[in-house]
């Protein structure tokens, strides 16, 4: 008797734990829902007074948009909590796919297939709408402390999953800066950028043997890695910010110039 109360007693605890977020969870099985209802919609309701033919003929080859980059942030904010709450009310209008925790717990929020809004304004390569072609993983840290053992060991099996799942090139694991030169500067330059670039998830690069062109362009080279140059010294900063975080000068000097090399002829 005493282990059926003491059974029943956990399962209220747990049922009570689980409905601090009810609503919102109830919110986000509703705008699914809507989202299949447009999928199943033909023909679609502002297509009116188009000449369609008289008889529906759906195609057999199709499938779900696949992501095909990988942004890494952090919350900026002081606990997982504090971000869940944030990326839970409607008014924020800000979200990511997956949330990791100090100690490693990781929160599936949102669909692998569906867009968050977690990247804004952004580019990276030719791509000027990153919240449609990539997952969002917000890492639980304000900005200026170590991430922890638990929380990279989580983002590894993450990461491994995600490139298995959808194929993602290694080039195309970047973080939040990196798109968003001058505007954004996480995951921080405590980030284990080449730890990370070991097990195959983003470049790094090797200057034992290179040797520069008389005609290179570091400017180009960014360009091609990916950065938006438009703003020279945001780009030159954000490319420091993640390969050489202790360097937050806004020029490129031979030994940059032989590092931006060797990523140039990774990325091409």
């Amino acid at each position: 008797m005493k282990t059926v109360l003491l059974l029943a007693a956990a399962l209220v605890l747990a049922g009570c734990a689980a409905s601090k977020y009810r609503s919102s969870n109830r919110d986000y099985k509703k705008q699914v829902k809507g989202f299949a209802k447009l999928l199943r919609e033909y023909p679609v309701e502002d297509s009116a007074g188009l000449p369609y033919a008289p008889e529906w003929v759906g195609t057999t080859n199709f499938g779900m948009r696949r992501p095909n980059f990988v942004v890494i942030h952090h919350t900026a904010q002081n606990s997982c909590d504090q971000t869940l709450k944030t990326f839970t009310l409607a008014r924020t209008q800000v979200s990511a796919h997956y949330v990791i925790c100090r100690n490693g717990t990781v929160f599936h929020l949102l669909n692998d297939l569906l867009r968050a809004h977690h990247a804004g304004v952004g580019r990276w390569g030719n791509d000027t709408d990153i919240n449609s072609s990539s997952i969002g993983i917000e890492i639980d840290n304000n900005g200026t402390e170590p991430f922890t053992a638990e929380q990279l060991a989580s983002l590894d099996l993450l990461l491994g999953r995600l490139k298995r799942a959808y194929n993602i090139p290694v080039a195309n694991f970047v973080g939040h800066s990196d798109i968003a030169p001058g505007r954004k500067v996480d995951p921080s330059k405590n980030f284990p950028w080449s730890d990370l670039a070991k097990n195959g998830y983003g470049l790094w690069y090797d200057t034992t043997a290179v040797q520069l062109p008389v005609d290179f362009n570091p400017m180009q080279a960014l360009r091609i890695i990916g950065y938006d140059i438009r703003k020279p010294e945001a780009a030159i900063g954000s490319f420091k910010l993640h390969y050489l975080p202790q360097d937050t000068t806004r020029v490129i000097a031979d030994a940059e110039k032989k590092i931006l090399f060797s990523l140039q002829q990774q990325s091409q």
